[in-house]
């Protein structure tokens, strides 16, 4: 019972397509924001190379295929139980465990530095966009102004250059005066630094969970493949 519970959390089609979507999502926007016309240029200049920018694409690149590679394998491994597939999947899902709680434990015990960073890279996004419109990082930022509820880096929607992609005023004074967006969000990611690392501690433990179904169907096929060798030889 319990290895056909975990077979099917392994290999369920709707958990599966989840983990497949946000793998090729991270990967699709960290290829695009490092080949793209407008964002490629920082990539060749040496001094950048340490920018929370180039860092940021970097992290989605490389997680997008750690993803999609992990899900290759957790599939693969848990529907044809190939035990060498769920061996790598094992080690693949312990690095990404162990990894997912440590940002989580580290992005909170250095909050402040990290809404920084963070702001960071919302000032290289915004600069980017006034110099090279391009509308996908345009349509970034009326995201990250709608969800904020910030305009810019100035706050002020009449002499902002981006004013486009500000939210509503919500009142007669916003109508002159918003939040910035870089101090949005060093204050959200300080009051709300115990949620975010609760959500990276909670991810950790669904791939302990997957981690353990793993350890078991890695059993369970050991001692299917031992029971068939102890046939034949008993047959042969």
């Amino acid at each position: 019972m319990h290895v056909a519970w975990c077979a099917s959390i392994l290999s369920s089609s709707s958990t599966s397509s989840l983990r497949q979507l946000v793998g090729f999502a991270f990967l699709g926007i960290g290829m695009w924001l490092r080949f793209s016309e407008s964002t490629r240029g920082i990539f060749q200049i040496e001094a950048l190379n340490s920018s929370v920018f180039v860092i940021a694409v970097t992290v989605l690149i490389a997680l997008g295929s750690v993803m999609l590679i992990v899900v290759a394998f957790g599939d693969y491994g848990a529907c044809n139980e190939k035990r060498c597939a769920l061996q790598v999947f094992s080690v693949l899902l312990t690095i990404l465990a162990i990894a997912v709680v440590a940002v989580g434990v580290v992005g909170y015990s250095n909050k402040t530095e990290v809404g920084l960073r963070i702001a960071e890279f919302y000032t290289s996004m915004y600069t980017l966009y006034v110099t090279s419109g391009d509308p996908v990082i345009g349509a970034t930022l009326a995201f990250i102004h709608k969800i904020l509820h910030c305009c810019g880096v100035t706050g002020i929607p009449l002499v902002e250059v981006v004013q486009h992609t500000c939210p509503a005023a919500k009142g007669f004074l916003e109508q002159f005066k918003m939040d910035s967006c870089p101090g949005t969000i060093i204050s959200v990611f300080d009051s709300r630094a115990t949620l975010v690392m609760g959500i990276f501690v909670g991810t950790g433990a669904l791939l302990i969970t997957a981690l353990v179904c793993t350890a078991i169907l890695l059993k369970q096929t050991k001692k299917d493949q031992q029971g068939v060798t102890a046939y034949y030889s008993t047959v042969y």
